[in-house]
C-alpha cells in the first residue's frame, strides 16, 4: 500500500460526499415535479410524451397500479430488445454484417439489460451499432428510471399521509429520464469524446504495429454508451474488456470520474429521501453507513491487492498483485474501482475480478450479497437500504419493548414481513441457484478453474445475477443454455421480486398518520443508529453466505496462504 494509494481513496470519498447535496437538490425538484432549468427546452418534448400516449401525469397511483404499469412497460421493451437481438443480422447498421444472438442468449441479454444488470454472456464486439444503440442503450437509460422511480415512490410512503397515491410511474418515468439523465449523459459524452473516447459510425480502423503488421481496430458509438452505462450503474460495456479497454476508460482522469458517476445519483438520493421526509440528518444518517461499509470494503481490497501473491513471493515474484490489472491504472485505482462498481449495481470493471486475491475477491462479492445497498443502483440501492432500515427499527423495538418507528410511520407487522420476504429473496436465489450449478453436469462444465476457485466462479455468477450487478469471475463459461436459462430468470426475479414488496411497504405507510418524534422514540440520525444499521446488514449477510464463501474464496485464501495451487 503506498500513500498515493490512499490519497486517491480519500480524495474520491471527499469528492463524493461533496455531490451530495447539489444532486440530492436536483432529484428532489424531480421527485416533486417541479420545474427545472431544463423545462424551457424539454418541457414541450415532456407534453408531446404524455399527449402521444393519452397519459395525464397528475393522475395518481396506488401501490398496485404503480407497480402493474411499470411490470408490464419492463415485459415490453424486454420483448422488444430480444427481438432486435435476434435479428440484427437483417437490421440496418450493421457494418460488419453479424449474425443474430441465439434465442438463449438473447433471452438472458434481453432480461439483463431490462433488470439494469448488464450481465453479458456475449463479448461486447458481437453487436451492431443498432442493437447496441437502440436495443440496450434504451434500457440503460429506462431501467436507471425505474430504479430512481421506485425510490420516489418509496419516500412518497414515508412523507405523506392518510392517502393512497404514490405518485404516477409514468410521469416519474419521463422525468427522471428527460431532466436528469440525458442532459447528464450529454455533457459526460462530450467529456469523455475530448479525451479520446470514440464516437462514430465507423466500425473499424486499420492501423500498422510496430511490427510492420496490420490490425484491425473496432470503432463505434462507444461515448454515448459509457456514459449511461456508468451514470445508470448498468455496466455494460462495449468492448469485451469493459472498462479496462483504453477506448472505453482512457486514462487516469476518466477512471476517477467513471467511478464518481457511478456513485453520484446514488448518494444524491441518500438526502433527496432526507428532505422528503422533512429531516434531511436522515439522510446524512444513510450515508454515514453506506460509506463506512465502503472505506470498510475498500481497506481490505486495497490491503489484499498491495500484499500481493506469497505463493509468487517464494519465487522471487515480489511486489503487489497485478495479475489482470491495467498498468495506466494499478493496484490502488483498480481495487478501488472494483469496490466502487460492485457497492453499486454497475458491474462496469477495468480489471478482472476473477485475477484478484481470494480476499481481494471476496470483497466485491460481498458486497452484491449484501443486498447491494452500499450506495447501490440508482434508486435500488437507497430503497433497499430501506428496507434494512424498517428491519432495524424493528430490532430496536423489540429490545425496549416499544412499537417500533421510522421518520413518524409506525412499523407493524405487514410493513416488517414485507420487508423481510424481499430481503430474503437474494439469499435464496443466490444460495439455490449455486448449489444447482454446483452439481449438475452442465453446470460444472463452466468453470475454468477447480477446487475453491472454481466454486467461486460459480458464486459470483449468482451473486452478481440476482443482485443485478453485471460483473463477473471472467473464468466462468457462461454462454451456454443453462446458464443463460438459470442466469435471466435469476436477474428477473433478483429486481422485481424485491421491486413489489418495496412498493406494497410504500403504500402501506402512506394510509399512515404521521407520528412525530417524542422521548420515547428511539433515535434514528445519531450513532447508535448508524451502527445498529451497519450491524444488521454485515449479520444477515455474514450469517446467511458464510457458509458459502467458507467454501469459495476463504478456502482459496486458506489454501493459498499454505502454497497450495488448483
Amino acid at each position: 500500500m503506498t500513500v498515493q494509494g490512499w490519497l486517491l481513496i480519500l480524495v474520491f470519498t471527499a469528492i463524493v460526499v461533496a455531490l451530495v447535496k447539489p444532486m440530492g437538490a436536483w432529484l428532489f425538484a424531480l421527485y416533486e415535479g417541479r420545474r427545472t432549468p431544463f423545462h424551457f427546452v424539454l418541457g414541450p418534448v415532456e407534453r408531446g410524451f404524455y399527449k402521444l400516449a393519452g397519459i395525464d401525469p397528475n393522475a395518481e397511483m396506488g401501490w398496485r397500479r404503480y407497480a402493474l404499469h411499470m411490470l408490464v412497460f419492463q415485459l415490453a421493451t424486454l420483448l422488444f430488445t430480444y427481438l432486435v437481438l435476434r435479428f440484427q443480422d437483417v437490421l440496418p447498421l450493421n457494418p460488419r454484417a453479424l449474425p443474430g444472438m441465439s434465442p438463449d442468449l438473447a433471452f438472458n441479454t434481453a432480461v439483463s439489460f431490462t433488470t439494469n444488470t448488464n450481465w453479458q454472456s456475449y463479448s461486447g464486439e458481437t453487436l451492431s451499432n443498432l442493437s447496441q444503440m437502440l436495443g440496450l442503450t434504451i434500457h440503460n437509460f429506462l431501467s436507471a428510471a425505474t430504479g430512481i422511480a421506485i425510490a420516489f415512490a418509496l419516500f412518497r410512503g414515508f412523507a405523506r399521509r392518510q392517502t393512497s397515491g404514490l405518485g404516477n410511474f409514468w410521469a416519474d418515468l419521463t422525468r427522471i429520464t428527460l431532466y436528469l439523465l440525458v442532459p447528464l449523459c450529454i455533457v459526460y459524452t462530450l467529456f469523455l469524446i475530448a479525451n479520446g473516447v470514440p464516437q462514430t459510425f465507423a466500425s473499424s480502423v486499420d492501423a500498422t504495429t510496430l511490427e510492420g503488421a496490420r490490425q484491425t481496430i473496432l470503432l463505434g458509438p462507444i461515448a454515448s454508451q459509457e456514459a449511461i452505462k456508468m451514470l445508470g450503474t448498468n455496466g455494460g460495456g462495449f468492448f469485451n474488456a469493459n472498462s479496462a479497454h483504453p477506448f472505453e476508460n482512457p486514462n487516469a482522469l476518466t477512471n476517477l470520474v467513471q467511478m464518481l458517476s457511478i456513485f453520484a445519483i446514488g448518494v444524491g438520493l441518500t438526502w433527496t429521501f432526507g428532505k422528503a421526509v422533512g429531516n434531511t440528518r436522515q439522510g446524512w444518517a444513510i450515508l454515514a453507513a453506506m460509506l463506512l461499509l465502503f472505506l470498510g470494503g475498500t481497506a481490505i481490497t486495497y490491503w489484499q491487492e498491495a500484499a500481493g501473491n506469497p505463493i509468487h513471493h517464494a519465487i522471487g515474484l515480489a511486489g503487489g498483485n497485478m495479475e489482470g490489472k491495467e498498468v495506466r491504472f494499478g493496484i490502488a485505482a483498480s481495487s478501488l474501482f472494483a469496490v466502487v462498481t460492485t457497492d453499486a449495481s454497475c458491474g462496469a470493471v477495468n480489471a478482472m475480478h476473477d485475477s484478484f486475491t481470494a480476499l481481494g475477491g471476496l470483497i466485491p462479492m460481498f458486497n452484491i450479497q449484501l443486498g447491494e445497498v452500499v450506495v447501490g443502483g440508482v434508486g435500488a440501492g437507497i430503497y433497499g437500504f430501506l428496507l434494512f432500515a424498517l428491519l432495524a427499527v424493528f430490532v430496536a423495538g423489540l429490545m425496549v419493548g416499544r412499537t417500533p418507528e421510522y421518520v413518524g410511520k409506525k412499523i407493524e407487522g405487514r410493513e416488517v414481513k414485507l420487508a423481510v420476504l424481499a430481503i430474503a429473496v437474494l439469499p435464496l436465489m443466490i444460495l439455490g441457484l449455486t448449489a444447482l450449478a454446483a452439481v449438475l453436469p452442465q453446470g460444472l462444465a463452466g468453470p475454468l478453474n477447480k477446487g475453491p476457485h472454481g466454486f467461486s466462479e460459480i458464486l459470483y455468477a449468482f451473486t452478481s445475477a440476482v443482485g443485478n450487478n453485471g460483473s463477473a469471475f471472467a473464468g466462468l463459461t457462461a454462454a451456454t443454455p443453462f446458464y443463460d436459462g438459470l442466469l435471466g430468470v435469476g436477474m428477473w426475479i433478483g429486481r422485481f421480486f424485491m421491486i413489489v414488496p418495496a412498493l406494497a411497504i410504500a403504500g402501506s405507510l402512506a394510509a399512515k398518520q404521521h407520528h412525530p418524534e417524542s422521548a420515547g422514540s428511539f433515535p434514528t440520525t445519531g450513532p447508535l443508529w448508524i451502527g445498529l444499521l451497519v450491524g444488521i446488514i454485515l449479520i444477515v449477510g455474514g450469517l446467511t453466505f458464510l457458509p458459502a464463501l467458507a467454501l469459495g474464496p476463504i478456502a482459496d485464501h486458506v489454501a493459498m496462504l499454505h502454497g497450495q495451487l488448483f
